[in-house]
Order: structure tokens, then sequence, then C-alpha cells
């Protein structure tokens, strides 16, 4: 009898075993997935954000010396001794063009500031009487402080240059974190503008959203079915030839200037493209569906007799509505804005297409960083940004609206 126990308790903790084991691998493929392409780049983003190894590669000794230094006395003959012979030793073996490069970031004129200073020490052999005396020489530059703190902040490993330039900060000659001069100041101004724009397409998306996603939901059967195939066929298209094709319908000569000619509401073609009022009008046209859909699945879920019963007490079809039937849709209005506003503040393509120089939104830079100019670090501290900022308004939201009782069906 207690032989069988043992069994039984045995074959009951191998079942158990094998059970995880299956939900293990069941749920492997997934986590896998989400790792490699969510976490992993996420991770990656921040790494590159704030660790910065361009000049200690190619200048290792001067990188040393610098990271030593408390940047507020004035460097002496071993700092200008290190950075004298790396910058000569990369010139001689054709390296310095990493380091110009990132001394570039910090200063307008850093990439000129050190090929002129390579050129200037390739020839030179020996060492000089005052390595001081030599840069100072090859460019009076070197003999500013701000130089010296552009080079400490790229002397790595870890740096918080990419950070503070996206948030238009920078360190001045005395090593205190300033605001940068107006003329350089841009990035505090581009997400400010994307935040605008993604408001902007998330009421017009909700004002138009709700008004049709009460009539799908509250129409036939036959009915709301064509209508549900009309507002997921936008989504079956590529986002790009969408975008694409407001550029056809809003030129000068398109059909929506063609259609308000010919009414006698303008004159003249009016100026719809290439400028905030198409960038919103295709955005809203693509984001539509995301706001609609939610609503539906929520609207579908109220019983009609809750309006009738309030009818049936004397209350009017409008007070019904405001007091019974919107407050029960909040949830659903609730997971379509916010789902509407976090996509609109990544949005890339359509804003390329359809905006202006004006109208670009944190995205674009991001891009162009990227793959323009290859400052991925700077593209990195712009990412930061943008997910810093998607967070806070996410939990800011979540807070106003309790979406975590949202439940869509």
């Amino acid at each position: 009898m207690v032989d069988e126990a043992i069994k039984l308790r045995r074959d009951l903790r191998r079942a158990g075993q094998r059970r995880r084991l299956a939900a293990l691998a069941l749920v492997l493929p997934l986590f896998l997935f989400l790792m490699f392409s969510f976490i992993v780049p996420i991770a990656d983003m921040l790494r590159r954000a704030v660790v910065d190894t361009d000049l200690t590669d190619t200048w290792p000794h001067a990188s040393a010396v610098l990271r030593s230094w408390d940047r507020t006395s004035p460097p002496d003959e071993a700092m200008f001794a290190a950075l004298g012979r790396d910058i000569r030793q990369s010139a001689e073996e054709r390296t310095i063009a990493g380091a110009a490069r990132r001394l570039n970031y910090a200063l307008a004129d850093g990439r000129s500031l050190v090929m002129s200073t390579g050129r200037a020490l390739r020839g030179e052999e020996g060492e000089p009487a005052s390595w001081r005396d030599a840069l100072i020489a090859a460019d009076p530059a070197w003999g500013n402080q701000k130089t010296w703190i552009a080079l400490a902040d790229a002397a790595g490993p870890l740096t918080d240059f990419y950070l503070l330039t996206a948030l238009d900060l920078e360190r001045d000659a005395s090593n205190h974190i300033t605001r940068r001069p107006p003329d350089q100041s841009l990035y505090l101004a581009v997400l400010q503008r994307t935040a605008v724009m993604s408001v902007s397409v998330t009421l017009l998306c909700l004002l138009l959203g709700f008004p049709l996603a009460y009539f799908v939901a509250n129409a036939s059967e036959r009915t709301g079915n064509l209508l549900m195939i009309l507002v997921l066929l936008p989504l079956w298209t590529s986002l790009l030839v969408r975008s694409a094709a407001w550029i056809v319908l809003l030129q000068d000569q398109g059909i929506v200037n063609d259609a308000l000619q010919a009414s006698g509401l303008t004159d003249g073609p009016v100026r719809l493209i290439y400028n905030r009022i198409g960038v919103l009008i295709a955005m809203v046209h693509v984001q539509l569906p995301f706001m609609v859909l939610p609503i539906i699945a929520t609207m579908k879920t109220i019983p009609p007799t809750y309006m009738q019963a309030a009818q049936s007490l004397g209350a009017h079809p409008a007070m019904a509505f405001f007091k019974v039937y919107l407050p029960q849709t909040f949830p659903g209005v609730a997971a379509g804005t916010l789902l509407v506003f976090i996509m609109a503040l990544g949005y890339y393509v359509t804003p390329a297409l359809v905006g202006g120089a004006n109208d670009q939104m944190l995205a674009y830079f991001i891009a162009y960083y990227t793959t323009s100019s290859a400052n991925w670090g700077l593209a990195a501290a712009l990412g930061v940004l943008l997910l810093v900022a998607t967070a806070i308004l996410y939990f800011v939201y979540a807070r106003l609206t309790n979406l975590g009782q949202i439940k869509l069906g």
C-alpha cells in the first residue's frame, strides 16, 4: 500500500514536470522572439546612448589621460604630449577620420581641426620641444578649454554628451551643464512638435472614429459586416502606398483641389501637400482603423436594453446617450486613443513623404542620424528621449483613465 502511494506520487510529479516542460516549449519561441526583436534592440539603444569608444579606439593614450583630468584646471604638457603623439600616429596610420568625425559632433569645426593638425604633425620627425606649442601652432583652437572639454566628453567609455545634446544641453568651458544657444537648439522643439501632432491626430481620429464606430456597432449584421470590411480595407494596403497616394490626391492638380475649384469654394489650388495639413490628413487616414476597432469592440458589448430602460424611465434619448451609453464606451475610447497616440509618436514614413521641412517628427531625425550621418550615439539618445516621453505619457494616461480596467470584449 505504501509502495503504491509512493509510486502514485512519483507518477504525479513526473506528469507535472512533463506539463511544465510542454508549457515551456510552447512559450519559448514567443519568449525568444520578444527577446531578440524587442528587449535586445532596446538594451542596445540604451547602451549606445551612453557608451562612447570612437576616440578611445583611435587615441588610446590621450583618452587615458583625459579620463583622469578634472576638467577645470588648464591641460598640462603631459596631456598635450599624449594627444600630439596620438594625432601624429593616427594620421600616419590613416585612422584619424574616426576621431575627427567624433570631435565634429561636439565642435562646429572639429573635423577640420583634427584633420589639419594631423596633416601638420604627420611630416614632423622626433619629439618637439613643446607639444603645447606644436599643437597650438597647428591650430590655436587646441588652446581653448572648450576643445579639451569636448575631448574629455569623448574619452569614454561612458559619456553624457549624446543625452545632453538630445535635451539641447551642453557642457561649457567651466564644465557646467548649460542650455545650448538658440541657433543650435533643435530637439526639444522637435519633441514638442511630435507631441502636438500626435495629440492632433489622436483627437481627429476620435472625432471621426466615434460616430463611425457607433454606426457600425448598431447597424444590421449585413451592413455591419460590409462596413467592417471597409474599415479594415486600408490595413490590407502598404503604408508606403497609402501615404504616397495622398501626394496624388492633395497636389495642386489633384482630385481634392479640382473638386474645391469645381464647387466654387476656391478660386485656385490650395496648398494641401508638403505642409502640416497634408501630414494630418494622411496620418488620420492611416490611424483611423486603430481608433475605430477598439471602440466597436466595446460598443458591441453594451446591451441595447440599457438605453431602452433609461428612455422608458423618462430620460430624453440624448440624455440617455450621454448618461448611460457614453460612459460605457470609455474603455474602448481609452484603448483607441492610447494606441493611436503611441503609434503616432513614432511615425516616420508619412511625414517624410507628405510633410515639409518643419513638419518632420522625432523619428525622422533618428533615421537621419542612423542612415545618413552614422551618428549612432545621438540617434540612440533621441530614441531614449522618445521612449521616456512615451513611457511618462503612458503612465499619466493610465492613471487618469484607469487603464488596467480596460476590457475589449
